[in-house]
């Protein structure tokens, strides 16, 4: 009985040995214990960001160039169950947002109660305060009472901006950066400027 027991309790622990070394083995094999992320992944992760990778978009200047006044209004469709445009509308679960392009950030018209964490921030609705309260309310004012989750798209921003702004705030919209195009077509100009003189100094030689 006590040689079954031994035998019986030797390739328990034998097999138990090999089990802990081909576990070690694969795990050395494959990197399984590595806390960094593949070099290469095998499948792309929704919402997982490159590294070293900007958000792309262009800037709200660029975009409100382009912006359609009609799309936004559409999308502020969206809106219209806590908030009103018209002048002198009355406050809902948001404030009335007429002229609010601009306007002192927390403090608005009408008396609404805006959270402290928007309070806060100070400054004024600018176009670029607005793209970024847009893009995500949470991330702009982390506190904030306001429940929307935020439009992704830079496009969607643009026109509800361009529409915000032809609801009694009409301001100038700002100039979209022509730097880049600029710097491009300056660069062709300068070496032909710079080849000019070695042509004629080469045609008087």
């Amino acid at each position: 009985m006590d040689d079954r027991f031994n035998t019986i309790a030797g390739w328990t622990l034998f097999a138990g040995i090999v089990g802990l070394g081909l576990t070690i083995a694969s795990s050395m094999y494959f990197q399984a214990d590595k806390h960094h992320a593949p070099e290469t992944p095998g499948y792309a992760v929704e919402g997982v960001a490159e590294e070293g990778s900007g958000s792309g978009e262009p800037p709200i200047a660029t975009l409100l160039a382009s912006a359609d006044v009609a799309k936004g209004e559409a999308t502020f469709a969206k809106c219209t169950s806590c908030h009103t445009i018209n002048s002198g509308g009355a406050n809902g679960i948001g404030p009335n947002l007429h002229g609010v392009v601009g306007e002192a950030i927390g403090q608005g018209v009408g008396g609404f109660a805006f959270s402290d964490a928007l309070k806060s921030k100070g400054g004024n609705w600018t176009f670029d305060s607005l793209n970024e309260w847009l893009k995500s309310p949470k991330a702009f004012a982390p506190g904030t009472k306001m429940t929307f989750a935020g439009l992704s798209k830079p496009e969607d921003r643009a026109n509800i901006i361009a529409y915000l702004n032809s609801q009694g705030s009409n301001l100038p919209l700002p100039a979209a950066d022509a730097a880049p195009a600029a710097d491009a077509a300056a660069a062709p100009a300068e070496g032909a400027s710079e080849a000019a003189p070695e042509a004629s100094e080469a045609a008087a030689q």
